[in-house]
């Protein structure tokens, strides 16, 4: 237990770091853009620590699979709580962008400040599992440079992989924006981490272009390029699918509507009868 109670310690002070960051720049809201590296860094950093409870936790800790998605479960919450309408994720922050909510230069020191807290948690975990704590962390240290990519399949495959979980994805995300709190933070928790799941075979279903940079690009592999084609494309594909299927059309690119068509009732207002002639 004692790698366990280790890597809980980890994750509580990466959230408590975050938390303290959302809670500064709420009075500044121009500078919603360090949010977002805060809950990048969140995710990517926890993530990293799952990975290593997944590869060498079992055997290392004891550490079984159960406890891993329990565990995923638990930070996809937390980062839904923490650092709500800052997901940390690209895409969605594009959607933003092409749904006309969200200008040029905003998007890009998001996007810009999700892949920067993304690469500032991977040197952190590194950093982490050097001080070699735990057996399990001292295995993972050794590994460290040989890490197990997370796409397991062709690129071909995993473009179609993600791209098909991510459209599911922001398709539900799309339904869920105008719901309450209380029902889309747990359900998107649920979603993320069926996906990550079921796809742990093919991609992991990272559908998050910073998260799948932090987590498994600097793995061996494949080229840059083809992690790219995989995690970034295909993220930023699936998403722009779902936002056609979900509005008919994409406001930033094109204002008319593709796909429905809004038929316009006009009520003709009726005429007072003539009143009779009276004889």
């Amino acid at each position: 237990m004692s790698g366990l109670n280790a890597s809980l310690g980890y994750f509580l002070s990466v959230a408590i770091f975050a938390g303290l960051v959302q809670m500064l720049l709420r009075k500044w809201p121009r500078f919603n853009f360090v949010s977002e590296f805060a809950s990048s860094f969140m995710l990517v950093g926890c993530w990293l620590e799952i990975q290593t409870i997944m590869e060498v936790g079992q055997w290392a800790g004891g550490l079984g699979q159960d406890v891993t998605v329990t565990m995923l479960f638990v930070l996809l919450l937390t980062n839904g709580v923490l650092c709500a309408g800052t997901p940390g994720n690209p895409s969605m922050v594009v959607q933003k962008f092409l749904q006309l909510e969200a200008g040029p230069l905003p998007t890009a020191l998001a996007v810009a400040a999700q892949f920067i807290g993304a690469h500032l948690a991977l040197l952190t975990a590194r950093y982490y599992w050097s001080l070699e704590l735990t057996d399990m962390h001292m295995i993972k240290n050794l590994m460290s440079t040989e890490c197990s990519t997370s796409l397991l399949v062709s690129v071909v495959q995993g473009f179609f992989t993600e791209c098909a979980c991510a459209l599911i994805f922001h398709l539900i995300q799309l339904n869920l924006q105008r719901r309450s709190a209380l029902i889309r933070v747990p359900l998107t928790a649920v979603l993320l981490t069926f996906f990550s799941h079921i796809a742990r075979s093919y991609t992991s279903a990272f559908m998050n272009p910073s998260l799948a940079y932090g987590l498994t690009f600097h793995c061996p592999g494949f080229t840059f390029k083809e992690y790219a084609v995989v995690y970034w494309l295909s993220s930023l594909t699936g998403m722009m699918l779902a936002l056609l299927l979900y509005m008919g059309h994409i406001p930033r690119l094109f204002a008319k509507n593709l796909l429905y068509v809004q038929k316009t009732r006009f009520r003709v207002p009726k005429g007072d009868k003539p009143e009779k002639k009276k004889n």
